[in-house]
């Protein structure tokens, strides 16, 4: 009779310590199968609380990661539990993480990521596994041109392949006021720079959905596009999904699932 296999655990160091309250907000925003996914859905609304003391700790962290130059940033493996619930997204500060080739951020009560993710170059292996409340990502991401593995809950993205969740509507250019956007509708509190081009976003931002490959994973990224020639520059949609740029919401047709 064949020995059973063992299978080592490697992210049993990438998460933090137990405490008494949860360290994260339960999340069913896109169900899981085609009989639970819901017809229309909406970017979680929460606004980071700068106060908080979880986001004075990971400024602290990012500072130090940034300081020694380290290639591995683990941070909520050093937040308390209370702590790691207060923060539902990084600092723009992470842009200084210049040296970081793996970012574990398993199990976080993340909603977002900020567009200076992409700023982190030196990135190879990305690693957001069990955040089920991250639907979504940045396009800056695709600027880690090193990355060349992920670990993403695939199952909780808006059009996974698996079950096509539908995506969140997205306003149209003349309805968004640039300076006073609200996560609720456009996922993000601010947008100052072009995904595209990198230029000023000022009087208009126009944004999109295009799904598109990212290391070893198929991630929908959302695009804050200056302009809708920088729009028409993006390029097509990973084969399987829808092929080109889109506003979502529920009249979006997407290819069929599959199982």
């Amino acid at each position: 009779m064949e020995e059973p296999r063992v299978f080592g655990n490697r992210f049993a160091d990438a998460a933090g310590p137990a405490g008494a309250q949860p360290d994260r907000d339960r999340c069913g925003c896109v169900g899981h199968s085609t009989r639970t996914r819901p017809a229309e859905v909406s970017f979680h609304a929460d606004r980071q609380d700068t106060a908080s003391p979880g986001w004075r700790h990971l400024l602290a962290l990012i500072d130090e990661a940034a300081a020694d130059g380290r290639p591995v940033f683990k941070p909520f493996v050093e937040l308390a539990p209370e702590e790691r619930r207060q923060i539902i997204t990084l600092p723009p500060t992470i842009a200084g993480l210049t040296e970081v080739r793996h970012l574990v951020l398993y199990g976080t009560n993340l909603v977002r990521l900020p567009p200076e993710i992409g700023a982190m170059t030196a990135l190879e292996v990305f690693e957001p596994y069990t955040s089920h409340r991250l639907h979504w990502y940045p396009y800056e991401l695709t600027r880690c041109t090193r990355l060349r593995a992920s670990t993403v809950s695939t199952r909780v993205l808006y059009g996974n392949v698996k079950f096509r969740p539908p995506f969140p509507s997205l306003p149209p250019a003349s309805e968004v006021d640039p300076a006073r956007l609200d996560p609720a509708v456009s996922g993000t509190d601010r947008a100052g720079t072009c995904s595209v081009c990198d230029g000023p976003v000022s009087a208009e931002l126009h944004q999109v959905w295009i799904s598109q490959a990212v290391a070893t994973d198929v991630l929908p990224l959302l695009v804050n596009a200056c302009s809708a020639a920088c729009v028409a520059a993006l390029p097509r949609g990973h084969q399987g999904y829808v092929a080109t740029p889109h506003r979502g919401g529920p009249g979006l047709v997407q290819p069929a699932s599959r199982r």
